[in-house]
C-alpha cells in the first residue's frame, strides 16, 4: 500500500446513506466508503464502472488480465487484492496472476493474451496503442472489444489513482501487491 492509512476515512456504517447500503448490498467495501463522500461523482462512476465491469464485450478473463496489469503498472495495493479474487473466479491461476506482474515477455501467455498485456503496458507509459500492438489485438478482438479494451485500461488506471492518492485500505482477508 501506498500510504499506511487514508487521506480520505471510509465512512461507517451508520454515515452511509440509507440508499446506498440497499444499492450496494450486504458487505459495503473501503473503496466504496471513500466514494461516498461524493456521491453524485459515485453515482455516474458506477454506471460507467458497471459496463466495464459486468457489460464489456471481452471476456471477463480477458478483462482481468488487463485489469490486474493495470493495477500492478500503478503499483494500486487495493485495485491488486481485489482482481485477484476477480481474476481467478474469471479462470485465471496464480501462476498466471504471478506473470501479469512481469507482463507480455513473462512467456505461456497465448498470442491474445500477450497482445493484451503489451497494449495495456503501452497505454499506461504513452496512452496510445502503437500500430504492431494493434494490429496483433486487431488479430483477436473485434472493433467494440479494442474499444472496451482500451477504456477498462483507462477506468483502472483512474480507479487505481484514486485509490493510491486516498489511501483506500485493504478490506479484510485481501492480500496486497507482491514483493518485486
Amino acid at each position: 500500500m501506498r500510504l499506511e492509512k487514508p487521506r480520505v476515512e471510509p465512512l461507517t456504517d451508520e454515515q452511509l446513506a440509507p440508499e446506498l447500503k440497499v444499492q450496494l448490498g450486504g458487505r459495503v467495501l473501503n473503496i466504496f466508503r471513500t466514494l461516498a463522500h461524493h456521491p453524485k461523482l459515485m453515482k455516474r462512476w458506477l454506471v460507467f464502472g458497471n459496463h466495464i465491469l459486468a457489460k464489456s464485450t471481452l471476456s471477463p478473463r480477458d478483462r482481468e488480465i488487463a485489469i490486474l496489469r493495470v493495477g500492478w503498472l500503478c503499483q494500486s495495493g487495493y485495485e491488486w487484492a481485489q482482481h485477484v479474487v476477480i481474476g481467478k473466479a474469471a479462470g485465471l491461476r496464480d501462476d498466471e496472476v504471478e506473470r501479469i506482474t512481469t507482463g507480455a515477455d513473462a512467456g505461456g501467455w497465448t498470442d491474445a493474451e500477450a497482445a493484451l498485456l503489451r497494449g495495456t503496458d503501452e497505454l499506461h507509459n504513452d496512452s496510445f496503442i502503437g500500430d504492431a500492438t494493434w494490429a496483433a489485438l486487431s488479430e483477436h478482438y473485434s472493433t467494440k472489444q479494442l474499444m472496451d479494451f482500451v477504456f477498462t485500461v483507462g477506468q483502472y488506471h483512474t480507479v487505481s489513482m484514486a485509490l493510491n492518492t486516498f489511501g483506500v485500505q485493504l478490506d479484510d482477508g485481501l492480500e496486497g501487491l507482491p514483493k518485486r
